[in-house]
Order: structure tokens, then sequence, then C-alpha cells
């Protein structure tokens, strides 16, 4: 249940190293892409990063809150054309928050890396210095997010109707494309208390 993959989705910012296998990178791809857009218009475009060094780059894209992903084995910048749709910041967000819940799904960590309206440090904003390094083209935007992926630390395809641009850096492989018993709902008010929430009967 979708209320379980809640529960267990926590920000993690340790990994053990290991590489994300590719079909997992691929349902990670197939989630983003099966996102749903305003007016199915689709701005946005992922950029999928494994390359070590790029990782790193990518770890100073703001001074606080990012250098985790130079330990991640994966990072997806979540980028748009807002010439595409007027509320491109809005589709990008919720395909982010698809990503992390497919990573929760699969078995792997993530988090969240605000990147649009943040500073770089040196006199540029953070999207404009991850755009130059990922080479993206003019116009494109990085917006809410950079996802570090990868297997937790202390843990361990149908066709796509509509795919958006998508590619992997330093890599030439492409991609293929009860209803509620009452049982059910007191435990879940119970939980809601134990969590200080107030609980309308």
């Amino acid at each position: 249940m979708l209320i379980d993959l809640l529960r267990k989705r926590r920000s993690v910012r340790r990994f053990d190293g290991r590489p994300v296998e590719e079909e997992k990178i691929e349902t990670l791809i197939e989630a983003v892409l099966r996102s749903p857009s305003s007016r199915g218009l689709h701005p946005w475009e992922f950029v999928v990063v494994r390359d070590r060094e790029m990782l790193s780059r990518l770890a100073q894209a703001k001074p606080h809150g990012a250098s985790f992903i130079k330990n991640a084995p994966l990072a997806i910048a979540v980028c748009a054309d807002p010439a595409k749709c007027d509320v491109w910041v809005e589709d990008c967000s919720i395909a982010a928050i698809l990503l992390h819940l497919a990573a929760t799904d699969l078995g792997l960590g993530s988090c969240w890396v605000q990147i649009r309206l943040r500073e770089h440090g040196d006199g540029r904003m953070a999207q404009e210095y991850v755009a130059d390094l990922l080479g993206l083209p003019q116009g494109m935007e990085v917006e809410t997010a950079q996802v570090g992926t990868g297997t937790l630390k202390w843990t361990e395809l149908t066709p796509v109707q509509n795919p958006a641009q998508y590619y992997i850096i330093n890599s030439l492989a492409a991609l293929p494309m009860k209803r509620v018993t009452q049982a059910a709902l007191m435990e879940g008010r119970a939980i809601l208390r134990a969590m200080g929430a107030r609980v309308i009967e």
C-alpha cells in the first residue's frame, strides 16, 4: 500500500558505495517519465549522473546541503524547459517526489537537494552552476531537486508513451525505453495521535 511506502521513506544522505543496478535505474527513469504534468506537456528532462568526478562537482552546487552527493553512486537532476509550460516547477516537483518514492520501493535511499533559487557561492546561482556543469541547452532550468540515490549505508518495462529526453553522463549506453477496514482505520488514527496530530472522529 502507498501508506506503507510513505511511512518507510526517509531522506538518506549516507550510502555504502555499491553501484545502482541498471534495471533499477531503468525503473527510476520509467517512474519519472510516467509522472503527471499539467495538460500533458511534460516540460521536464532528467539527467542521470554516475561519473565520480561529475558527482563530486555536483556536490559543490551550493555551500550547504549538497556535499553528500559526492558519495552517492547516482544522482538525477530534474530539469525543465520553462517555455513548454508555465507550471514547470510544479510538474518537476511531482516528478521528483515520485522519484523518491520509486527509490524507496526499490530498496534505495535518496535525498532531495534544493537547487533553484539557491546561491552557488561564486556570485552565480546554483541552477546556473549545475546547468553549465551538465551542459544543458540554453533556456533549460534546473528545478528544485537533485536526487542522490543508492543503497543505504546500513542495509541493503512497459513501453513509455511520451518519453522525455534523458541520458547518462559519461556513458554511451541508452536505456530502453480495499477498501479500508475499520481495524485499519483505527490503527491509522492511533498512529496519527502518537505523532501528535489532532484526529477528528
